[in-house]
């Protein structure tokens, strides 16, 4: 069975839950991972992928990617989580981190306790 029909399984109230296996290895882990955190956001647009996930401690990483005038664009941010605050950074460009605040921490703060919360019940419980 694909991970992503078991992602779908996931959320059939008819899903049993022995059918579901821990992931073998890093690898594995971070893609079951990111592909189950991308749906915390709700519904992944057609033609789009989205990965959002726990890369290392402190270390969080949102990758999407869509089809626009017939190519394939990218978008990835890293967000550093440090003792003074939480700050993110563009793949690509040139600009330094930035110091998260307001609704944009609120909301990376909520994103990162569900992503902590699905992730554990879904793959590890």
């Amino acid at each position: 069975m694909s991970l992503t029909t078991k992602i779908i399984k996931w959320f059939d109230p008819f899903f049993d839950e022995d059918e579901l296996r821990a992931p073998k290895n890093r690898e594995e882990m971070i893609n079951a991972e990111a592909e189950l955190a991308a749906t915390i956001f709700g519904a992944v647009p057609e033609g789009h992928k989205r990965q959002f996930f726990l890369y290392k401690k402190n270390l969080w990483i949102w990758h999407e990617e869509w089809m626009e005038n017939g190519g394939w664009k990218r978008m990835t941010v890293r967000y550093e989580v440090k003792e003074n605050g939480v700050f993110k950074k563009f793949e690509g460009t040139e600009d330094g981190y930035i110091k998260l605040g307001g609704a944009e921490l609120e909301n990376f703060r909520k994103a990162t306790k569900t992503y902590l919360s699905v992730v554990k019940n879904r793959i590890y419980n």
